[in-house]
This record gives C-alpha cells, sequence and structure tokens, in this order.
C-alpha cells in the first residue's frame, strides 16, 4: 500500500484517498475479491486504476458501454498511464495493434466489453498473459434486481472457471444488498470484501416539483446555469425530440440522444456534449448515457424515472467532480400510467418487480422527507443531520398545511367511511366531491365526509394521501393500490399524533442557484478563461474538455492563481504528466489575468472539502428590489459607487447590502471594492483591535479609512477565518 500514494499523485495529481479507497485498493493489492460500492462522483474508478499501475501485469476492466471506456482510457492516456480499449467500433487494424500492445506488456489497463470477454477466442488469449486481476465496472448490471441488467453480464460467470487464481473485482455506484449479494453470488466471488460506501451526495441540490408548467419550468432550471452543461431525461423518443426542438428554437445549445437515433447521430451528438459544443443534450431514461464527463452542472427529470436506482445513477451524472450541481425531477401522474404501460410487456417476475420499484418512486415524489434523507435510507445507510439544507423539503420550497392534523383526520376518517380498500385516486376523487359515476354507483357520494375537502385542488389532496402513506399513517392492502389505515393513522385520527403535510408555494419564491464557482467575481473571470483555454487544447487534441483538467482543478488553478511551475504541480488534479504538457499553456494566462488586475499570485489555499454552495441571495423571498439588483451588480464585479448610482440608494446603504452580500456568499477578497493597500492595512488593524467593534479599528487607522469600508474588509475577514466569529451573519457593531 506504501507505494499507491506516490503513484496517486504522480499520475492524477491528488495527495490523499478518498473515503474507502484506500480499504478497496489494499483487497486489490492482497489479490482477495472485493464488491465496492461508491457514489458516483466517489472515485470508483481510480479502486482498480491506482493498483493496476502498481501491480506486474496488467487488468483487464469489463465495461458495458463503448462511449464510457474510451473517456476512461482517453483520461487515462493524458494523465501519463497505458491503457487501451478493444471492442467493436475499433477498425481491426487499431484492434490488432492494441492486442499487439497487451502482449509486449506495454499498457497497464485493457478494457473490453462483456460480450467480447465471454468469447472462447478472447479468453484463449488472454489465458496466455500476466492479468493482475478482472475489474466488472457497472457490476449491478449482473442482477435482474439491479436497475440495469444485462444478461451478458451473467456470462462473466465464466472468469472463476478459467481463471480461477486470479482475483475479481466488482464496482457500483448503486446497489442494494439484494443486488450485493447477486454480484457475489453469480461472479463466484470468493469470501469477498465488501465495502459500502456514503451514498449521499452533499454536493447535490435536489428538487421535486409537481409538474405544472413543464417549459418554464425546465427553462427556470437552465437559466440558473447560464452556458453550463445538463442533461434533461424524458420518458419517449417523441418527448426528447420535441424538447429538443423547443430549446434549438429558443436559442440553446442542445442535441437529442435515444436509441432511434442512427449509431453516427448518437454518437456525434454524445461528442458534441463532452467537447463542450453543446450545453445540453436530452436525453430517454430508458436508454443509459454513459458518459463519464465530470462537469455536468444540472440534471433535470422531466418525467419519473423507473425506480430510485435509475434516479440515484442519473441524477448522480450532475456534480461528478464535487462542485455543487443541481438536480429538479418534475412529475406527474400520467408518467407513473405510462411506465405501467410500457411494463405490461415484462415477464410476470420481472413486471411486480419494476411495479414495486416505481411505487417507491411515487412515495418519494409526495413524500415531506428531507430528499438526501430518503436516498440514503434507501439504501440501507443513516443520515444524522436534522437538515442537509440542500433540497426542496429542507430549503422551505414546500408550504407547510396549516391545520394539518384537521386535513390529515378528514382523509382517514374518508378511508374508514369508504369501508373497503380503494386507491388513493379514488380517495380523492370522493373527498373533493368529484361526479364521478362510479362514487354515486358505490353510494360514497352520501358519505359524511364526500365532498369535505372540495376548496382544496384534487392533485393537491392526492398529494397529502401519499404524504401520509409516506408517513406510515396510511398503507398498501392486499391491492398495492387501495389504502388501509395504520395504527400511527388511527393515532392521527384521535388527535394522539399529528403528521406533517405540504403543498407546493402557491407564490413561488426564487429557487437558491447551486453555484459551482466561488462568488469571488475575480476567481470566476479566471475560471472562465481558463475554462475557454481547456477547450481549445481539448479540440487540438481531440479529447474531451474534462480529460485536460476538470472543472474543480480549474477552480482550483484560480483560488491559488499558480505563476511557477512549482505552484501548479499543488493545484489538485495536477499530475506529473499534466504539468509538464500544460503549465507552460496556463501560467501565461493566469499571470496576465493577475497582473491586469493587480491581483496576488501564488497563494497558499486549504482545501475545500465537496457541498452544495447556496446563492442565498437569490433566495430569499423578503429582499427588496433595490437589494435584489445591487446582489446581481456585485456579482458581476461592479464597483461600489457605480452600484449606488443604478440602484438609486445612499452609498452607506449600498455598502451595507454589499456587507450581505459578502456574507452570504462567502467571498474572502475585497477586491474591486476595496484596493489592497486599505485591505492589508485594515487587516493590520484588525490583528491588533479584533473584529468584534469597528470603531476601535476605525480609530487606530486614524480616521483615514470610512466605516463602510472597514465593514466590507471585516466581512471577507470573517469569511476566512470563521473560527473568530459565533454568528457569520452577525454585524460588528460599530
Amino acid at each position: 500500500m506504501d507505494q499507491l500514494i506516490p503513484i496517486l499523485r504522480q499520475y492524477w495529481g491528488y495527495e490523499s484517498f478518498r473515503p474507502l479507497q484506500s480499504e478497496a485498493m489494499a483487497c486489490v493489492m492482497a489479490d482477495r475479491d472485493s464488491i465496492v460500492v461508491l457514489p458516483t462522483g466517489g472515485g470508483k474508478s481510480l479502486c482498480f486504476q491506482v493498483p493496476a499501475v502498481a501491480k506486474p501485469g496488467f487488468a483487464v476492466v469489463v465495461s458495458p458501454l463503448i462511449s464510457l471506456m474510451k473517456d476512461q482510457v482517453d483520461a487515462l492516456t493524458q494523465c501519463g498511464v497505458p491503457a487501451v480499449v478493444v471492442n467493436s467500433s475499433l477498425p481491426p487494424q487499431e484492434q490488432a495493434a492494441a492486442i499487439a500492445k497487451v502482449k509486449s506488456n506495454g499498457c497497464k489497463l485493457l478494457y473490453v466489453a462483456p460480450e467480447r470477454l465471454n468469447t472462447p477466442a478472447f479468453i484463449t488469449l488472454l489465458r496466455g498473459l500476466p492479468i493482475s486481476f478482472f475489474a466488472i465496472d457497472e457490476a449491478h448490471c449482473i442482477s435482474s434486481w439491479g436497475h440495469d441488467f444485462r444478461p451478458d453480464y451473467r456470462q462473466l460467470s465464466i472468469l472463476r472457471k478459467k481463471f480461477p487464481d486470479t482475483a475479481i473485482h466488482a464496482y457500483t455506484a448503486t446497489a442494494t444488498k439484494r443486488v450485493r449479494d447477486d454480484i457475489a453470488k453469480e461472479l463466484s466471488l470468493s469470501d469477498p470484501a465488501v465495502h459500502v460506501g456514503a451514498f449521499d451526495r452533499p454536493n447535490l441540490i435536489y428538487r421535486v416539483e409537481k409538474r405544472t408548467r413543464k417549459w418554464e419550468q425546465i427553462l427556470a432550471v437552465i437559466e440558473r446555469h447560464p452556458n453550463e452543461s445538463g442533461i434533461i431525461y424524458c420518458i419517449s423518443r417523441r418527448n426528447v425530440d420535441d424538447l429538443c426542438d423547443s430549446l434549438c428554437e429558443a436559442g440553446f445549445r442542445a442535441r437529442p440522444y435515444h436509441a432511434g437515433l442512427d449509431d453516427p447521430t448518437r454518437k456525434a451528438n454524445q461528442e458534441a456534449f463532452i467537447r463542450e459544443d453543446v450545453d445540453i443534450i436530452v436525453a430517454t431514461v430508458a436508454f443509459g448515457m454513459g458518459i463519464d464527463k465530470s462537469n455536468v452542472r444540472y440534471v433535470i427529470h422531466a418525467a419519473v424515472p423507473k425506480s430510485i436506482e435509475h434516479y440515484q445513477q442519473e441524477s448522480g451524472r450532475a456534480g461528478r467532480d464535487g462542485l455543487a450541481s443541481e438536480c429538479v425531477l418534475l412529475w406527474g401522474v400520467a408518467d407513473f400510467v405510462l411506465w405501467r404501460k410500457i411494463m405490461e410487456s415484462l415477464e410476470p417476475d420481472a413486471q411486480r418487480i419494476a411495479r414495486a420499484k416505481l411505487s417507491e418512486v411515487s412515495g418519494f415524489c409526495s413524500s415531506t422527507t428531507c430528499r438526501h434523507r430518503a436516498l440514503v435510507n434507501y439504501f440501507g445507510q443513516e443520515f444524522n443531520s436534522e437538515s442537509c439544507g440542500a433540497c426542496d423539503i429542507c430549503l422551505g420550497d414546500a408550504e407547510p398545511v396549516a391545520d394539518a392534523l384537521t386535513v390529515a383526520q378528514k382523509i382517514l376518517s374518508c378511508v374508514v367511511r369508504i369501508g373497503e380498500p380503494r386507491s388513493p385516486a379514488y380517495t380523492a376523487r370522493v373527498l373533493t366531491g368529484s361526479g364521478d359515476q362510479h362514487i354515486a354507483a358505490n353510494g360514497h357520494d352520501k358519505l359524511t365526509t364526500y365532498g369535505i375537502l372540495s376548496g382544496e385542488q384534487r392533485s393537491d389532496v392526492r398529494a397529502w394521501i401519499e404524504q401520509l402513506t409516506d408517513q406510515r399513517c396510511l398503507e398498501p392492502g392486499g391491492d398495492p393500490k387501495s389504502l388501509v389505515i395504520t395504527e400511527k393513522g388511527w393515532r392521527v385520527i384521535r388527535g394522539a399524533e399529528s403528521p406533517r403535510l405540504v403543498r407546493p408555494r402557491q407564490a413561488a419564491r426564487p429557487a437558491a442557484a447551486a453555484v459551482a464557482v466561488a462568488a469571488d467575481p475575480h476567481e470566476h473571470a479566471l475560471f472562465e478563461e481558463l475554462r475557454a483555454l481547456r477547450k481549445a487544447i481539448a479540440n487540438e487534441r481531440e479529447v474531451p474538455a474534462f480529460v485536460v483538467f476538470s472543472d474543480a482543478t480549474l477552480l482550483d488553478m484560480a483560488r491559488r492563481r499558480p505563476t511557477t511551475a512549482a505552484t501548479f504541480r499543488k493545484v489538485s488534479g495536477v499530475g506529473d504528466t499534466k504539468s509538464h504538457e500544460f503549465a507552460a499553456r496556463f501560467l501565461p494566462v493566469i499571470a496576465g489575468f493577475c497582473r491586469q488586475r493587480d491581483l496576488p499570485t501564488d497563494l497558499e489555499i486549504a482545501a475545500r472539502a465537496p457541498r452544495a454552495v447556496i446563492r442565498r441571495t437569490d433566495f430569499d423571498p423578503d429582499m427588496s428590489k433595490a437589494k435584489r439588483a445591487a446582489m446581481r451588480l456585485f456579482r458581476e464585479g461592479k464597483p461600489l459607487d457605480q452600484v449606488a448610482r443604478e440602484i438609486g440608494r445612499a452609498h452607506s446603504t449600498t455598502a451595507q447590502y454589499l456587507e450581505d452580500f459578502i456574507t452570504a456568499e462567502g467571498i474572502i477578497s475585497p477586491r474591486p471594492w476595496v484596493d489592497n493597500d486599505t485591505f492589508r492595512r485594515v487587516r493590520e488593524a484588525v490583528s491588533v483591535c479584533g473584529m468584534e467593534r469597528l470603531k476601535p479599528i476605525f480609530d487606530h487607522l486614524e480616521e483615514k479609512v470610512e466605516y463602510g469600508i472597514i465593514r466590507i474588509a471585516v466581512a471577507c475577514l470573517r469569511n476566512a477565518t470563521p473560527q473568530t466569529a459565533t454568528h457569520t451573519n452577525d454585524r460588528p457593531s460599530v
């Protein structure tokens, strides 16, 4: 294990392992079979790539998607790790060259599809070569309980028979215990070590919205992420094509992606997205994207996915680089009807499993539970925080029902009076006083609870029924579509317990933006320049932009502002090979940017843990129009005097707005609002006087720096050293 950190540092430019990576790598180094479940963005590929470099011979990596194999091999090559891929997309001469490289010990990783690995000829070829281990990527495909079962994966059981002394390691991003057990059984793993990482993705903001104005709802998300990469999922090919056409007509750079397109078109569209020639891919949920693109900033489900596993996998394509990203699920009752119709073609057992998983999605959509908690609990893990601060429930996007207990009692009483198990939809129609002939025929229009919630939207009543089911006040009867009251439900009827019910806000507040880069205007501007340079280099090399550097690496560059080879090498994600190849291209751009703006360079910046960064200034519903305008101008880097003129407010008032902006968005650099010399003087005064009161600082500076400027500088210093403040929103007193 001692040799792995130097390899990680040399080739990938990272100084330490992420959670569970070292344990997973230890299994590989010890030749012990293993199952590793790490959520998307958890670095599971490194779990087999780093040991492959360290061990003699080469590793065989099984991957189900040609595009995914190509991306990983491109990324490894850019890092200086010799790797090849052999699949049907390559012409015969390139396949022969790749195999020749394997035979001559010229590679450390060989990527193949399960179909090829299962052929007798390929097995015969491998049996004469020094294989260090087998890595089965996307291993959930082997299980019928997995969300993407593939029969070709079942045939991988041949590996244990043909290579009894070679370790086999299975890797996946999503697998329940049942799926993990299936993987171990089907691959004939010998006493495998099982490592399951934390399923929570703290850098993702989850939102679930009832689909009411689909086009406007989709536009709202896209406009929160201008010129950033996003994926939009639909159920049908027609929906994909129609939505993509509408986006293009509106001026967005979008392409479709589904199984109905011919192979060249589908490949060209995916390549355009990966290389950032287009910003948006619209795809079917039934057809996997299979991409390794790390800087997807948002994922929109324009309709529900067919399982929680699918949702975790598809939404997980956002923010793989660990930066803040947004996942929005738009749902409607028609989605569930369509999926059930599609599932009718399945075999009885498969249909039963699929319907059960779809029912879990319905519960997730209507739940009042924190989205992060719900997803983590689904995969059998605990979520310890009271609030994630990064989902619609915890951010207050849903409005609590004023008298939830009374509403719940009316709903539960109606279930009792109907007398026999009925579906949620039927119960909602009774409660809202529907003139449905079936209700009259059953005599349910004579019930005392008939129409008792007639003043409410039927969709809201249906959602409340689902929420009561989610809170275990109701549960399915003999028929999964029916409802019966639980013991907890009876306690609610008696008034001994009160559930929580919510509805969408009638006047929706502006959504909080998921900020992937720092709010500091200089960091953001430099990030954009580096991003443009990265794309130019990627185009020259004909590789995806993220293969050159991830967004996380560019952001670290924008923070550190390296101008020497030594400081460039300290940037997270810059290994020896990339430092040698790219320093000469990036350093002049950084130096020129800082010189023009008189910014310090070669900064020592502590690493920041991935998290969802919320722009509270885009979220506060009580913010005045003038203050909101000021926040927008500050984000553009406008000087204080100019902002005061544009919003028509006094200089002192505008300075307070700026202080709030700096505090809310965690800015640590006061430029362009305070020059470097003044900031230095304030910092020196703070070291003597502290930050609790401004007057001692004002006096120490001989009354030569006005209070407004001191406030701005102190706000930045507080963000840079948060341990000195007990409440980050408290202003220091004068």
